[in-house]
């Protein structure tokens, strides 16, 4: 058996994980992710009980129990990045021996949905609507560094999404990925179902032109037309994608769900979308 170095899985003096703080022990199977901090304790308040409650830098987590149901609710923080923090150390909360520093002979498996916020990019994903990303498209180029990626990424999707756009080879190469496909009908079954591709950042990543131009600046115009098998690419967002393909290559059960707060094709954004976010919360307390 590989023992795991020190300088490869960082374990704190008091037996917790470097970035997340927080011990085996403390962690549920079915976890609730977003990226805002502050929306963790929206989530834990809607808890019966709090077993624990964390926070380390971006990253607040609370252990609690909902009708039942051991839920475990944590920010990511923004960025695809930020993804390859949280799950690896997940996931080795759940697989490694902390006081051996082996890998454990049972494999326990994760049920991760992240909750977050997106700009639409079709007209079926009006502000206020709840997108699913069945699949995910990602920008980042986090999957690309990890073994396996082909056998979990589709493929023909990505050649043929970067023949469409005229992919710019200075870009990191695009995967798709679909999401745990009995967690998307459990969680999402009554939402709208779509691509979701995950930037590597919120303003020229994402075709937004404040004062720099953009060295692609037709890109978006091309993301909105493409169509491949049926599908076609809904929304934006920064996550979902690494979240997906991490999952997938680690053997978690991983999915994201946005709700749309802009219309990139309207121009349009609300700010003020507490709301929808809260029901979008409570849904998937009661489905994960």
């Amino acid at each position: 058996m590989r023992i795991i170095p020190e300088s490869e899985l960082i374990i704190n003096g008091d037996g917790s994980v470097f970035h997340l703080h927080i011990k085996p022990e403390q962690l549920a199977d079915k976890i609730i992710m977003m990226g805002d901090p502050d929306r963790v304790s929206l989530t834990a308040s809607f808890f019966d009980s709090i077993e624990v409650d964390v926070q380390s830098r971006e990253f607040h987590t609370i252990t609690g129990v909902y009708k039942g149901k051991r839920i475990t609710a944590i920010s990511h923080g923004i960025g695809p990045d930020n993804i390859d923090i949280v799950l690896t150390e997940l996931d080795a909360l759940a697989n490694v021996d902390f006081k051996t520093r082996e890998v454990k002979k049972d494999f326990k498996q994760l049920t991760m949905v992240r909750v977050g916020t997106s700009g639409g990019l079709q007209p079926n994903c009006p502000i206020g609507s709840y997108v699913v990303a069945a699949k995910s498209i990602g920008f980042d180029g986090v999957l690309n560094y990890y073994e396996g990626r082909n056998g979990v990424a589709l493929l023909a999707y990505e050649e043929a999404f970067k023949k469409y756009v005229d992919w710019n080879p200075q870009h990191c190469a695009p995967y798709f990925v679909p999401a745990d496909e009995e967690l998307v009908q459990r969680v999402g079954h009554d939402m709208i179902m779509g691509m979701t591709i995950s930037a590597i950042g919120f303003y020229g990543p994402q075709g937004r032109y404040v004062r720099m131009p953009l060295a692609n600046p037709d890109l978006n115009s091309k993301i909105e037309t493409f169509e491949f098998k049926g599908d076609k690419i809904t929304n934006y967002e920064m996550e979902s994608a690494p979240l997906a393909g991490l999952g997938r290559l680690m053997g978690h059960k991983a999915m994201t769900v946005c709700t749309i707060i802009a219309n990139r094709l309207a121009g349009e954004s609300n700010a003020n979308y507490k709301g929808s976010i809260e029901d979008l919360i409570r849904k998937v307390l009661d489905r994960i």
